[in-house]
C-alpha cells in the first residue's frame, strides 16, 4: 500500500472511530445483556491496566536496554491489548445503557474531569498510534521517535484513566 493510501486509511479511522463510538450511546438497547457482557467492563479495566505496565516496559526496554525486539513485542502486545478493549467497548456499550456515576462533590468533578479528557485523548488515540506503528515498520525511526513522543504520553495517560474511570464507577455498575 503507498503513502497516499496509508494516510487515507488513518485519516478514515480518525473521523469513522470515534463517531461510531459516539453512535453507540444514541441507539436503542436490547433486553438484558448477558452475564458475558456485563462482565466486560471489568475485562477492559484489566486491559487498560495491563496496557499501562506494557507500555512502561516498552519504553524501559528501548531506552535502558536498547532491545529493539523486546520494545517491539511490548509495543505490539499493547496495540493488541488496546484493540481488544476497543472490541468491548463497542459490544458493552452496543447492548447495556451507560451506567451513571453515582459520587456526590468534589469527587464528582473529578470523576468528570478525568473521563472528559479520557475521552477526548482516546478519541485521538487511534490514528496516532496506527501512524506511529507504521513508522516503525517500514523502518522509518526517525519519524517513528517524533510521533511516538505524542503517542506515547497520551496512550499511557489513557490506558491509566481508563482504569481509574472504572474504580471510580465501578461501585454503580
Amino acid at each position: 500500500m503507498s503513502e497516499k493510501e496509508n494516510n487515507r486509511w488513518v485519516y478514515i479511522i480518525a473521523v469513522v472511530l470515534p463517531l461510531a463510538v459516539a453512535l453507540l450511546y444514541f441507539l436503542p438497547k436490547g433486553g438484558d445483556a448477558s452475564e458475558a457482557i456485563r462482565s466486560i467492563p471489568k475485562f477492559n479495566a484489566m486491559l487498560n491496566g495491563s496496557t499501562f505496565v506494557v507500555l512502561v516496559s516498552g519504553l524501559f526496554a528501548i531506552k535502558k536496554s536498547r532491545n529493539k525486539v523486546v520494545h517491539r513485542t511490548l509495543m505490539m502486545a499493547a496495540a493488541i491489548m488496546s484493540a481488544l478493549f476497543l472490541v468491548g467497548y463497542v459490544i458493552y456499550h452496543g447492548s447495556v445503557e451507560s451506567t451513571k456515576f453515582g459520587g456526590e462533590g468534589i469527587i464528582k468533578g473529578i470523576y468528570f474531569v478525568i473521563l472528559t479528557t479520557h475521552i477526548f485523548l482516546a478519541a485521538t488515540l487511534a490514528p496516532m498510534v496506527l501512524v506511529t506503528l507504521r513508522r516503525a515498520f517500514k523502518k522509518d525511526f526517525v519519524g517513528h521517535k517524533k510521533i511516538a513522543k505524542w503517542t506515547y504520553p497520551i496512550w499511557l495517560y489513557v490506558s491509566a484513566t481508563g482504569l481509574i474511570v472504572y474504580l471510580m464507577i465501578s461501585p454503580y455498575y
